[in-house]
């Protein structure tokens, strides 16, 4: 077990709503953290757990390089994401960046190189119970998934072909405190009374609590089993879209939004053509419904994590409304 001993590792992303959570569990294991960070960032979580800060993006390979000394361990959650924008500048970031940190870590001796990729890569339908045996769709929705795709490849290609440690975690929807991003806009389309349920809200939500992910991760480090797989990771239970945004309306005291649905053919359509017209008018916007939007609210995302549960003995700690609680008690004292 890796959980005692002193050990150096880098964190990409550590601003970032997951990485600020990697940071704080690490550091309290008493790891020397690292982390690669943009001059324009807010490091104070960082700080507080005496990261040891670069300054720099994985675009500079200098920068890289000055990150990774004396690491053996890398955490790689640094990634373009969203729903809408040229796939060439997801690429840029998830892929081509992606290929240069592990180019300059073929010259490290690491124990594990944690790759977060996301339960997006999967295919556009309704899964139930789909593992990680399910082969991956060529093309994708949009940039961000297409290049989670095309990540993983890489990373995994590394592992192959110089024997770099590689673990592929697959998380579903995160969320926890700190999150800036998908709690806010919810609440705000929630206020304005623009969220409708597609399919009636039923269809099961992939979540997981940024909790669960952090404990998931540390075990991915410290199993060697771990090496050259890959892992779906959720809370391990089933949760429908019309429960979660309801615990959240609950949390913070808004009405719960009124069960009126649009049928999943017609949002689909409907998505097409607005995300047609947004491409028309080139439009640096997202539309109001776009296909990964359809996605999240209107199809049955549940996947196994029973691979994780066997192989990283992964038990998720905080259950759903466990989860949410700490999530909305963070969001109310912080927005």
């Amino acid at each position: 077990m890796l959980g005692n001993m002193a050990i150096s590792c880098l964190i990409t992303g550590a601003t970032g709503f997951v990485g600020s959570h990697l940071v704080e569990a690490c550091a309290g294991r008493g790891w020397n953290v690292r982390a690669l960070v943009r001059p324009s960032s807010d490091t104070s979580i960082l700080e507080r757990h005496s990261a040891t800060l670069i300054r720099g993006d994985l675009t500079d390979s200098g920068a890289v390089r000055e990150a990774l000394q004396g690491v053996e361990v890398v955490l790689h959650c640094a990634a373009k994401v969203g729903d809408w924008g040229p796939v060439e500048e997801y690429r840029a970031v998830n892929v081509e960046a992606l290929r240069g940190l592990l180019d300059a870590c073929r010259a490290q001796s690491l124990r594990r190189f944690v790759h977060f990729s996301s339960l997006g890569v999967y295919a556009a339908r309704h899964h139930h119970g789909t593992d990680e045996s399910e082969p991956l769709p060529a093309q994708h929705m949009d940039g961000y998934t297409q290049t989670k795709v095309e990540s993983e490849q890489l990373a995994l290609s590394s592992y192959r072909e110089h024997k770099l440690p590689v673990v592929v975690l697959r998380p579903g929807f995160i969320y926890g405190p700190r999150d800036r991003a998908v709690m806010p806009r919810l609440l705000d389309n929630m206020r304005k009374g623009k969220l409708r349920y597609i399919g009636g809200g039923k269809g099961a939500m992939n979540c997981i609590y940024v909790g669960n992910l952090v404990e998931a991760t540390l075990l991915a480090v410290e199993k060697p089993e771990a090496v050259g797989q890959i892992y779906n990771l959720t809370d391990g239970e089933i949760v429908s879209k019309r429960r979660f945004i309801d615990s959240i309306a609950d949390g913070v005291g808004l009405p719960r939004p009124k069960p009126v649905s649009v049928p999943l053919w017609l949002a689909r359509i409907m998505a097409w053509g607005m995300e047609r017209n947004a491409r028309k008018k080139k439009s640096p916007k997202a539309p109001r419904l776009t296909q990964a939007r359809v996605k999240f609210l209107g199809l049955n995302l549940d996947f196994s994590i029973e691979k994780a549960k066997r192989e990283l003995g992964y038990r998720p700690r905080w259950n759903f409304d466990e989860g949410m609680r700490e999530t909305v008690a963070w969001y109310k004292q912080n927005a």
